[in-house]
């Protein structure tokens, strides 16, 4: 979600999903602290209920998770946050998330790959998707194989 807020998807993420946007309460610390570029944007999402902030019934579980995954405890919350609600898709660009949603056998997606489905769905043109592909990769940590493989999807290659 943090990723999708600095390259202004994240708005039109939450209007093209179908079910409800969750965090636990441990994600809207971390995002929702002051100094942070997309904290006014998280914290007007949440006040609107765009956004719906949640605690995590079984702390067992994510101690689990945080261990048994190397996951940071935003992280392991938002897994066990997913399972507890039944959410049908979990938004995270953290490796080590990513690794135990298919353990888990959860359905995922990434910033990265709600950007190409944006551009392929045309809600952003190329040169619009390129450019947020760019502060995506000056931000984040793609393998530059993936990036490149975006990149000329994006251009047509």
């Amino acid at each position: 979600m943090i990723l999708l807020a600095k390259i202004d998807l994240l708005e039109m993420f939450i209007s093209t999903f179908s079910g409800k946007v969750l965090i636990p309460q441990k994600i809207e610390a971390e995002v929702c602290c002051e100094g942070k570029e997309e904290t006014p944007l998280m914290n007007r999402l949440i006040k609107e209920g765009l956004i719906t902030v949640l605690p995590v019934k079984d702390w067992r579980a994510v101690k689990r998770l945080e261990t048994d995954f190397s996951l940071d405890a935003g992280e392991a919350e938002a897994l066990i946050l997913a399972i507890e609600q039944n959410v049908s898709l979990l938004a995270t660009d953290d490796r080590n998330a990513i690794r135990t949603c298919k353990v888990l056998k959860l359905e995922f997606t990434t910033a990265i790959a709600f950007l190409v489905r944006a551009f392929e769905k045309k809600l952003v043109d190329r040169d619009e998707a390129l450019s947020r592909l760019d502060k995506l990769e000056s931000i984040a940590r793609y393998k530059k194989t993936i990036t490149s493989d975006v990149r000329q999807r994006l251009e047509g290659v």
